[in-house]
């Protein structure tokens, strides 16, 4: 049976939000955490550009030690052989590389550089690149999919496919989708070209989740594995993508979908709350009071009406359990009185203070007080219970963030 898996992208679509950023520790951070939730696999970044490259050495050695369990880790790259050539030395295997299909987009944003032929002589030796350099898995992304010409979008699914791709990305990237067309395109798509369509849906229209749903369902009636590409607390540009907890809820309690489908990853909700607080906190991007499953008031109950059905039985006006979701965090650098923290000005003694506090075993005291400091720099914030457990449990690893500076 054909199954479903999430491809996260927070990591690189999410941390492109205008008006907000992510320190290197915080992306690691992103990845972490998707590691405890279950998520197939990470689009972590940029590996062509200069200041991402000690980013993913530490990245993948954190993976090779154990630290993000089965995640599998991902770049993004253009469709450009010479950005496969310079990114695939860094030690990741898996890619997924783009480049724009659509009309408008090849008469007004390449301005008559590429035809339809160019395009796809341009993505084809792209992966060729990418599969000789020993990629595991390439995924081709038709950036603006969903205003591409279908005859084109199948010819170029279809090369791709030939060239060695595993998966073709079908962007709505300007959120112009709506559930009835894409499901019946990816159907159409996913047979035609016997491999499965990854979604990647924005949210201009507010339908991003809806969207995705649908298109995962048009995979798995064409046969094909469907997967989708998510952010956490729907962040992205412009008006967001598709929210990873709020897509993980609509596929477990949609009415006409839970029983239809099949998720292949190991998902565990219980670290919901953690990974959405986490996220408001580093990105700076306050949680909605309404955010599905992890806002304040996701089970919030006022009204007369609703109140009482509540009380009564909880499920009279709650579709899932909160329990599901997890605990809300209570950090230590959230306390209020009187509190010691640790960070870029503290002292040892603050530093075992805190890491005694919280039970943390520090194996390598040195390195992990100065990884505080400059983890703690580059957040421009305390640093969470999470984020010092991460640092205490793998200094070394973390130490690939900060070249030169901790030799």
């Amino acid at each position: 049976m054909p199954r479903i898996h999430f491809l996260d992208v927070t990591n690189r679509d999410g941390v492109q939000t205008a008006r907000t950023g992510l320190s290197k520790f915080g992306k690691t951070m992103v990845n972490f955490y998707l590691a405890k939730l279950g998520v197939a696999q990470s689009e972590i970044g940029f590996p062509f550009l200069f200041h991402e490259v000690p980013y993913v050495k530490a990245q993948v050695a954190l993976a090779e030690a154990g630290a993000f369990g089965d995640l599998r880790l991902s770049g993004w790259t253009r469709a450009v052989a010479g950005d496969v050539a310079a990114s695939a030395p860094l030690g990741l295997r898996h890619f997924n590389l783009s480049i724009s299909t659509s009309d408008q987009m090849l008469r007004n944003k390449f301005r008559g550089k590429f035809d339809r032929a160019a395009v796809i002589a341009e993505m084809v030796a792209a992966v060729r690149t990418a599969k000789e350099a020993g990629v595991e898995t390439v995924g081709v992304n038709a950036e603006d999919g969903s205003r591409t010409d279908f005859t084109f979008l199948t010819e170029f699914a279809l090369a791709a496919k030939e060239a060695g791709a595993d998966r073709v990305r079908y962007c709505d990237t300007i959120g112009g989708e709506t559930p009835g067309r894409i499901g019946e395109r990816f159907a159409k798509l996913a047979s035609a070209v016997g491999m499965p369509v990854e979604t990647h849906c924005h949210n201009d229209l507010g339908m991003a989740v809806a969207n995705s749903v649908a298109g995962a369902l048009g995979d798995l009636e064409a046969g094909q594995d469907a997967w989708i590409n998510t952010c956490v607390n729907g962040i992205g540009e412009r008006s967001g993508n598709a929210d990873l907890v709020s897509t993980i809820l609509a596929l477990r309690n949609g009415f006409g979908v839970a029983d239809r489908v099949e998720i292949g990853d190991p998902l565990d909700l219980s670290w919901a709350r953690r990974f959405a607080a986490w996220a408001a906190y580093a990105f700076g991007q306050p949680l909605p009071i309404n955010q599905p499953g992890v806002g304040r008031n996701a089970f919030a109950h006022e009204s007369g009406i609703h109140a009482d059905g509540a009380l009564k039985d909880h499920r009279n006006y709650e579709l899932y359990d909160e329990d599901v979701l997890g605990p809300n965090p209570d950090d230590w650098h959230a306390h209020t009185g009187r509190v010691v923290l640790t960070g870029e000005y503290g002292g040892m003694a603050g530093f075992r203070h805190v890491m005694d506090g919280l039970g943390i075993e520090i194996t390598e005291p040195d390195l992990t007080f100065k990884l505080v400091q400059l983890c703690n720099a580059a957040t421009g914030r305390p640093l969470t219970d999470d984020e010092l457990r991460l640092i205490a449990a793998y200094p070394h690893q973390l130490a690939l963030l900060y070249p030169g500076l901790l030799a």
